[in-house]
């Protein structure tokens, strides 16, 4: 549903929902009753007709970094609306037009947000790319999204180096190097001499592409999520609500360019909110040092990983950074215990949310609003939340109790605008991704009495044992509590008994030994604290297989485990004793 403009513009129309979803930013129920989303018309264009109609004449900064040395570099919303001119008409001058696709493959630099915005005032399609990929990577998303052009840095050049193909090529030279850019490539920095008007509205239509993204891949070839002018533009809508932004606030959001929550949470959310994006450039993870940024930068609003939450709390939380006021899980699952520590050391409420590429914040746990530990909230204003029978492929209704449990979906019948258009280039899997009038995201979450909805785990992740179903997030929270566990992945292993037995592989914190102690150890503590049929009976140290976004590869372990039905001990194992662990071998069997 979208909320009709009238004689408004599109910039009138969206701050007007904008403002709403601000001011009852504590109040879940008055912001999702009677919610539509704005009409922003035919041809919205957020570049111009959001970002530059706040941001001109605007000296509030929209974007400060933080480099490791202490250098600290600040824009404001008018600096950044006329720098992007400058660089949207070098990209134009040299060949860049409209829906000319544009990998993006740069760090947290100021160069990355001036290069967005000016691919979208062209009316051209970004393509966020991480400087993680190699030359393989890089001719996969050549070819698939047909680039026309390559931003990326001038020490990141050399990978396109056995790339082919005809397209235009921009670098950035390298801070405090000598010698440019590459021969063959424009220097980016030219645009700074350039004297541009602000850049005319490119005529593109709301419903064309303007970013198109490559998944992580955690069990499949990475798909290619096609994003128009609207369904993240708009939808980040639901982002800023759940992430509780508003004007004038610094946000800090853990994560690297190249992947979709970047993009969520250090590009959408906050300069819809008119927040200022802060990022702290490290090149090792510092808990104390972030600790101390937090504080003397301000920062009112932190949303970082599952993975940094566990990091700060193994060291020293400390007392709450004075001006945070909002923190945020985001990426995976928060644990209870992550939840629960964080509350103790700074009185305030972690808030888990979800979402994918494929779609903007559409459950969270809302500033305000009660917290159930371990669920991930309710569904954010405008998103048609819908559980489904995986089997049956029909919509899931509460019981007598109010409790459910199914696929967590989208309803397409109620138009989802947050949605991408589909997998470009990949009808098979846009069919089996919208089959029965359903987004199926391929993951399973219950919903309780409350609304709240809570992450069981993937579809493919999800197995039983002794005909018992076992959620591997359930099981893995409870052993993250150890002191030995960095981190942990359950698996089914084969089993002549029960078929099927859950198994942890863990990588061990510092500090403790990868040995038949640890092992014994982390079995006793996940028996004490989960119900029989959920005891985890094997466990091996190993170092968990990840996509280069940071997500386990569960894949990878669960065929590790069926190429192997035996019921003798694993022997192979990479890690410490080079063996697995079973219950039995310490007395724990039954």
């Amino acid at each position: 549903m979208t909320a009709t403009s009238g004689t408004t513009s599109p910039t009138e129309a969206y701050r007007a929902v904008r403002d709403r979803l601000i001011e009852q930013r504590d109040d879940y129920t008055a912001a999702t009753t009677d919610f539509a989303w704005p009409e922003v018309g035919p041809s919205f264009n957020w570049a111009i007709d959001w970002f530059d109609a706040n941001a001109r004449g605007n000296d509030a900064p929209c974007l400060t970094i933080v480099e490791q040395d202490g250098t600290v570099r600040s824009v404001t919303f008018d600096e950044m609306a006329r720098q992007s001119d400058q660089v949207a008409r070098l990209l134009a001058d040299n060949g860049v037009g409209r829906d000319d696709a544009v990998i993006v493959m740069l760090g947290n630099q100021v160069e990355l947000w001036q290069t967005m915005l000016a691919i979208m005032k062209l009316g051209a399609v970004i393509m966020p790319t991480t400087t993680a990929v190699g030359p393989a990577d890089l001719v996969d998303r050549m070819e698939r999204g047909r680039a026309r052009a390559v931003v990326t840095s001038a020490a990141e050049a050399h990978k396109l180096d056995a790339v082919p193909g005809d397209y235009l090529r921009f670098a950035i030279p390298d801070p405090g190097e000598a010698g440019g850019v590459p021969d063959g490539w424009v220097d980016l920095h030219q645009a700074y001499g350039i004297d541009a008007e602000p850049a005319p509205h490119p005529g593109n239509a709301s419903t064309d592409r303007v970013l198109l993204y490559f998944t992580s891949g955690t069990t499949s070839k990475p798909k290619l999520v096609e994003h128009t002018h609207v369904s993240y533009p708009v939808g980040h809508l639901s982002t800023m609500y759940w992430l509780g932004l508003g004007p004038g606030d610094v946000h800090l959001n853990i994560s690297s360019p190249g992947w979709a929550k970047h993009a969520w949470s250090c590009f959408f959310a906050p300069w819809i909110a008119q927040a200022c994006i802060f990022i702290d450039n490290y090149s090792r993870f510092d808990p104390a040092a972030l600790l101390e940024t937090l504080s003397k930068n301000q920062v009112t609003s932190l949303c970082a990983p599952p993975t940094v939450w566990r990091m700060l709390i193994k060291s020293d939380l400390g007392d709450k950074p004075g001006a945070l006021r909002e923190v945020i899980g985001a990426g995976e699952p928060l644990n209870p215990e992550i939840i629960e520590q964080v509350r103790k050391a700074w009185d305030l409420p972690l808030r888990d949310g979800y979402g994918q590429t494929e779609m903007t914040a559409a459950v969270g746990n809302t500033p305000g609003s009660e917290l159930k530990p371990g669920s991930m909230g309710k569904p954010l204003p405008g998103v048609p939340v819908a559980l489904v029978d995986p089997l049956t492929g029909e919509r899931v209704e509460p019981d007598a109790d109010g409790v459910a449990e199914g696929e967590l979906c989208l309803d397409l019948s109620a138009h989802p605008l947050p949605l991408m258009t589909g997998y470009q280039g990949d009808e098979e899997r846009n069919a089996e991704a919208m089959a029965g009038g359903f987004y199926h995201t391929g993951d399973v979450a219950t919903l309780d009495a409350n609304g709240s909805i809570t992450y069981v785990g993937r579809t493919d992740d999800v197995f039983k044992a002794s005909d018992y179903k076992i959620s591997p997030f359930e099981l893995e929270s409870v052993l993250i509590e150890h002191v030995a566990v960095a981190e942990a992945a359950v698996v089914p292993a084969p089993d002549s008994v029960r078929l099927a037995v859950p198994k942890a592989y863990v990588a061990v914190a510092s500090g403790h030994e990868p040995d038949a102690a640890t092992a014994e150890s982390i079995l006793r503590h996940a028996r004490e604290r989960l119900a029989p049929w959920q005891r985890v009976r094997r466990i091996e140290f190993f170092e968990l297989p990840k996509t280069i976004s940071g997500k386990i590869r569960r894949v990878e372990l669960r065929q590790r485990e069926a190429d192997n039905p035996s019921d003798e001990p694993r022997e192979n194992g990479l890690i410490g004793d080079g063996r697995e662990w079973r219950d039995d071998e310490f007395g724990l069997r039954g």
